[in-house]
């Protein structure tokens, strides 16, 4: 018996008895669409983590009081103990520093914005040197950016993001427009190219404004974040680091020998933290999906089973016929398979469907791969194979006059 004619009948037996088939798909389908969706949503949440952190640029580092991804209560507590990173210490950096292409700093806070009888709560009220805006790669796409006489005056001007052009200054042109910030005027010079949204939540909900005027509304002590940029990676990016942290420690009076009073974070310290803990949690829940497979590979094997048994009577005909023992084996393994590969094949068109639907209703980013799919259907063609090979050899090993004589 050649292979077309075995995969025949092993599908016609398998069409025959169509619940017990679905249902037996069930364990297959369930394990690979919880894999499939899974590698696809975190391949979209690191392809975006990249994208946001390098869209600063991968020569661009921060100093800030405290980590900026925190992942015990200890570092927590440690970091809370520092002194606040002042608009001094940008200044001093801003000045000292030989390697550093640009330095900025920001402060930012949660406020509400309102126009006319127009409002908008929840917006990040956002305080930039002049040098932020370029070294956060925002395209400005009316009106114009800050200027160092914007900083030096502490003028009232703002860039806004495209929510709050098109929520709180409803179908006007929002440039030379007076908008409250927390009740304090500023009037619109710019704004933002939109961003879109992340995790349901836009990211264009928010208000820039020159840090000294932000700064006469939320008090000078509060801790700035200043980021650098080195002009490129590599020896470049290392010597800006060693710089900056040289002039931060001499400032601060941090003693040799003594940990960094601050935190001193590059793009790839960012991914390496971000990739840890995605990683973790696809080890989990891959762990869970590889889980589901095997129990779908002892479905297809006890329903397998209770098919030979069933068929005893038919693979006693078929040998009395001639049949040999490897056709028996080869038409019940390929039983076991097809159920596993369509298994793995819904399994794939609906983990692809979740992902797209998370992606749809909170925003969270995917990113297919092919080789994710490939990895699917082998997987679960495996599967087939490893826990068909028992029935299947139990079937061939049936005693053709024994079974001749099971009852129907």
């Amino acid at each position: 018996m050649n292979f077309r004619e075995a995969l025949k009948i092993a599908l016609d037996s398998l069409w025959a008895n169509k619940l017990r088939t679905a249902l037996t798909l069930l364990g297959v389908i369930i394990a690979v669409s919880s894999l499939i969706a899974v590698i696809t949503l975190v391949n979209g949440a690191n392809n975006y983590v990249a994208q946001k952190i390098y869209r600063y640029g991968a020569d661009v580092f921060t100093v800030s009081k405290q980590p900026r991804v925190i992942t015990s209560w200890d570092e927590y507590v440690m970091a809370q103990k520092r002194k606040n990173i002042l608009l001094d210490d940008y200044k001093f950096i801003d000045a000292e520093c030989k390697r550093c292409q640009s330095v900025g700093a920001l402060q930012d806070s949660t406020g509400k914005v309102v126009y006319g009888t127009h409002s908008t709560d929840d917006t990040d009220i956002r305080g930039w040197t002049w040098t932020m805006p370029p070294m956060y790669n925002l395209n400005v796409v009316q009106g114009r950016g800050f200027i160092p006489v914007d900083e030096e005056h502490a003028s009232q001007v703002a860039i806004i993001g495209t929510d709050i052009a098109e929520n709180v200054l409803v179908g006007e042109n929002p440039l030379g427009k007076e908008i409250r910030v927390d009740g304090v005027p500023y009037t619109v010079i710019g704004v933002g190219e939109k961003q879109g949204k992340t995790l349901g939540a836009s990211q264009d909900n928010w208000v820039a404004v020159p840090i000294t005027a932000y700064q006469k509304t939320y008090g000078t002590q509060k801790t700035v974040i200043i980021y650098a940029k080195a002009g490129s990676t590599g020896e470049p990016l290392e010597l800006a680091t060693d710089e900056v942290r040289s002039l931060m420690r001499t400032a601060r009076h941090d003693l040799p020998g003594q940990p960094d009073s601050f935190n001193l974070d590059t793009s790839d310290s960012f991914i390496g933290i971000w990739q840890q803990i995605s990683g973790m949690f696809e080890s989990v829940v891959i762990g869970i999906a590889a889980i589901s497979l095997v129990v779908g590979g002892i479905v297809i094997m006890n329903i397998m089973l209770v098919s030979v048994t069933e068929r005893t009577r038919e693979i006693g005909v078929r040998k009395a016929l001639g049949a040999r023992r490897d056709d028996v084996l080869m038409q019940f393994l390929i039983e076991s398979t097809v159920v596993s590969l369509v298994g793995g094949v819904f399994g794939v068109i609906l983990g692809v469907g979740v992902a797209q639907i998370v992606t749809l209703i909170l925003g969270f980013p995917s990113s297919l791969s092919m080789w994710s799919i490939f990895v699917g259907l082998f997987v679960a063609g495996a599967v087939g194979v490893f826990f068909g090979v028992y029935p299947a050899r139990k079937a061939a090993q049936l005693d053709p006059i024994v079974a001749l004589r099971a009852e129907l």
